[in-house]
């Protein structure tokens, strides 16, 4: 970004990254400090490079150390204390801090009296039964330890980046290469375009008139590391954390079929180039084109050649080859989600990690023309849990913002609960039964057997007042592996109940999995969408559900809170019933 804020947000995360395996602990006060600078700058509207030393303290939550970082990144590209940092703490050693089991001072110990640095020499001392001899550890750290990297390879979580990290960092690269002159488009496409919860290497695709000047762009960034390849059309670097980026610069007549190309998948686009030549075409990165004398039959847009193909356009999160372009072919692709008209998991400061007032997400919502938004912070299960008389003084803010609103929007004072280790909700059924609309999560106890995991979410269902169960395996994509159920149960227990299944948007859970989502889609559940959102910009998550939902075939007619606003008012403010809202 031209303002310099993705670099100063990138450095103060892997500063607090560091410093927790500096210091180890995650709580420290210059941990926390990151933090909350972080948090501010994320909130700032203005140019951070023009600001001065003075200035820049200005921002809540940066003081004149953070500040005088800000200020040596900006000047010289670099900043001390991190370069120190990142040299006493590498990045093979930074990952084993996604180990479940694992915190900083475990990696510090492993480092220090088994010389563990990287992944791999963490398998070798697990296999070799040495984990079991340090004091603190024991067979059953060894198998807990084992069995979260099985989890973590089975999800392809460790030897590829979770989409959290890379869709950001693809859009980086994109508000970078944008400010080239002579760029006319720039996209990211492969695994991160058709959505994919883990990405192998990023890619990019330009279309410009001078591919150089794009090159210097990109291998100057201050997150590139190394640079890999460099070529006229091709260069390929890797990120500070270890994500490849491969950026092409095609013709801007080239642009829909290089798209198509590299996006993938593989067996896609063995099926669309077998279509071609039923009809003596060839299609590649340049050009869907006659094999006899070369003529170009469409190469401009990818609905072009889609369509030249006699296909109608297939969305990038279903080009998995899993019959979607005979799905095409016989238009039977299921409906796209063209409209969401409402939200029902967002937080606000009443939450102890919500960052926008009540008053700012209710504005946001009303101007992206949501007809119903429920009001959920967290329950007082939680760290950032708020308290009865929170919720109260809350409850009387809601009415009256909702006088108000009139008949534009509906407003739901709603909680988000936790689900206890044996299903036990926050508050009593009184309290409870007061809100609007209660969804409920799990946010601890996360190493239960699967009989105990599935039989707290379903005795949570079972309550009145759980309209939603919400991050149903609490999953973190790169990170934490979700929860051991038995989905099968839980659907059935959905159903019975009448409680609707979240798919959340928030880019590190995507939780419903594309796999979950699809099973319930088998069944009678209703599914909604959401953003989870903390923050009045993170309303926008809304769309990762939205594609997470599409890559499961999911049409907009299954959808609660993709149907007509009136169907979803319905179900919103009516009885928690069994069935699909229809």
């Amino acid at each position: 970004m031209a303002d310099g804020k993705q670099d100063v947000l990138d450095m103060l995360r892997e500063l607090g990254e560091l410093t927790i395996l500096e210091e180890g602990d995650p709580q420290s006060f210059r941990v926390r400090a990151y933090e909350s600078a972080a948090s501010g700058v994320a909130g700032y509207a203005g140019d951070l490079t023009k600001m001065s030393l003075k200035e820049l303290q200005t921002i809540d939550g940066v003081g004149k150390s953070t500040a005088e970082k800000i200020r040596e990144l900006f000047d010289g590209g670099r900043v001390t204390k991190l370069e120190a940092l990142r040299a006493k703490h590498p990045a093979s050693v930074v990952a084993l801090m996604r180990i479940q089991g694992l915190g900083p001072k475990a990696v510090a110990r492993l480092r220090k009296e088994l010389g563990v640095t990287s992944l791999d020499d963490l398998r070798r001392v697990l296999a070799e039964q040495k984990l079991r001899g340090l004091k603190g550890f024991g067979p059953k750290s060894e198998e807990k330890i084992a069995h979260s990297i099985a989890q973590l390879d089975a999800q392809g979580s460790l030897s590829r980046t979770p989409i959290s990290v890379a869709l950001p960092l693809a859009q980086r690269v994109i508000d970078r290469v944008k400010e080239v002159p002579g760029v006319t488009h720039a996209s990211y496409c492969g695994s991160l375009r058709r959505f994919s919860e883990t990405i192998g290497d990023v890619d990019i695709v330009v279309a410009a008139s001078d591919a150089a000047a794009v090159m210097e762009a990109l291998v100057t960034m201050p997150v590139v590391d190394r640079v890999l390849v460099r070529g006229e059309s091709k260069t390929s670097v890797v990120t500070r954390r270890g994500t490849q980026i491969d950026l092409r610069v095609v013709e801007e007549r080239q642009l829909g079929a290089a798209r198509l190309y590299f996006t993938g998948s593989k067996g896609h686009n063995i099926k669309l180039r077998q279509r071609a030549l039923t009809r003596g075409w060839t299609l590649n990165e340049y050009a869907l084109s006659e094999i006899e004398g070369g003529k170009v039959v469409a190469s401009e847009t990818e609905e072009q050649i889609y369509e030249a193909l006699g296909l109608r356009f297939i969305p990038p999160e279903l080009r998995e080859d899993c019959g979607e372009i005979e799905a095409s072919e016989a238009g039977t692709l299921p409906t796209a989600v063209t409209r969401i008209w409402g939200d029902f998991h967002v937080h606000t400061t009443t939450s102890g990690d919500g960052l926008s007032s009540l008053d700012d997400m209710v504005a946001a919502a009303k101007a992206r023309g949501y007809r119903v938004l429920a009001i959920t912070d967290h329950a007082e299960g939680t760290l950032s849990g708020a308290t009865r008389e929170a919720f109260e003084a809350q409850r009387a803010r809601i009415a009256a913002k909702q006088a108000e609103l009139g008949d534009s929007m509906v407003l739901l004072h709603g909680t988000e609960l936790n689900i206890g280790p044996k299903g036990e909700l926050d508050y009593d059924p009184g309290f409870r039964a007061a809100f609007d609309f209660c969804l409920a999560s799990v946010h601890d106890h996360f190493d239960l057997d699967r009989e105990a995991q599935t039989r707290r979410v379903v005795t949570a269902m079972k309550d009145p007042s759980v309209r939603m169960i919400g991050h149903l395996t609490a999953r973190m994509i790169g990170g934490r592996p979700g929860i051991d159920l038995d989905l099968d149960a839980v659907l059935a227990a959905a159903e019975e109940t009448g409680t609707a299944l979240e798919v959340n948007g928030s880019l590190p859970r995507l939780d419903m999995s594309v796999d979950a989502i699809r099973r319930a889609k088998a069944k009678n559940v209703t599914l909604v969408l959401t953003s989870d959102a903390h923050h009045t910009r993170e309303l926008d998550n809304v769309v990762h559900a939205t594609k997470n939902a599409e890559r499961a075939w999911v049409s907009s007619e299954r959808i609660v809170n993709a149907a007509s606003p009136e169907r979803l008012a319905s179900w919103a403010t009516g009885p928690k019933r069994p069935g699909v809202v229809g």
